[in-house]
């Protein structure tokens, strides 16, 4: 691996950390040693890259600084190419377009050998059956980014038919089904609901009173702790 390389593989690693990283881990995750670490970080620094922390308490790099589209990989270019082909065919109209956009948009930066790369990517995405939905999955997105409640007419397994009002914080493409996560008001607690089992959908004015991001946490948490159960009792 070139210098320029590695300095890239290290701002990459950076890019994922929020909060500060110690030294040794880095030097781990890119395959250096420490001594050879701490060069690199001061050869970005002196380039530009915003870098915070020293020895001993931990890196960081600020929010803000962006790499250049034209040092993608050419696994990174085919991850972008995978990924838009399979939103174009899996989702709503409107995501399938924005991941056209936004791949039409990288293209445009590329150099001429990478956008080549881009442009003859043999990595395909197969048919598949059409996922059933019952409601508009685009206005459902919207209703997620808003933080606004959601009334819905909603049949389960058994063929009962309910009315709730859920606050929808995540929704997950499944190869056929869109599951919608969110917090019911009716029994007070995290349920999923199939978008095809939806008969009707009114995206309310009312956000509701939690963030997303801590409703989002707070269900992983209870998804660990039933996974911990169920082990516990199976073991």
């Amino acid at each position: 691996m070139s210098r320029s390389e590695r300095l890239l593989d290290l701002l990459q690693v950076l890019r994922r950390y929020r909060q500060p990283v110690s030294g040794q881990r880095l030097a781990e995750e890119t395959g250096v040693s420490l001594r050879t670490l701490y060069r690199d970080i001061a050869s970005l620094q002196a380039q530009g890259a915003d870098i915070e922390g020293e020895p001993g308490l931990g890196y960081v790099l600020k929010p803000g600084f962006m790499l250049p589209p034209m040092m993608f990989s050419a696994e990174e270019i085919e991850a972008l190419v995978l990924g838009s082909r399979w939103v174009s065919k899996r989702t709503d109209d409107d995501l399938a377009g924005a991941a056209a956009n936004a791949l039409a948009k990288i293209a445009a930066v590329l150099p001429a050998e990478l956008r080549e790369e881009l442009d003859s990517s043999t990595l395909l995405v197969g048919p598949s059956p059409p996922a059933t939905n019952g409601i508009d999955i685009a206005a459902l997105r919207r209703a997620i980014r808003n933080e606004r409640k959601v009334e819905l007419d909603y049949v389960d397994n058994d063929g009962s038919a309910t009315q709730r009002t859920v606050w929808p914080f995540a929704l997950g493409f499944f190869e056929n089904v869109r599951m919608v996560m969110a917090w019911c008001e009716l029994r007070l607690d995290f349920r999923h609901f199939r978008a095809d089992r939806m008969q009707k959908m009114t995206v309310t004015e009312a956000r509701y009173p939690r963030r997303r991001q801590v409703l989002m946490k707070d269900w992983r948490s209870s998804q660990n702790m039933a996974a911990s159960k169920r082990e516990t009792v199976g073991s």
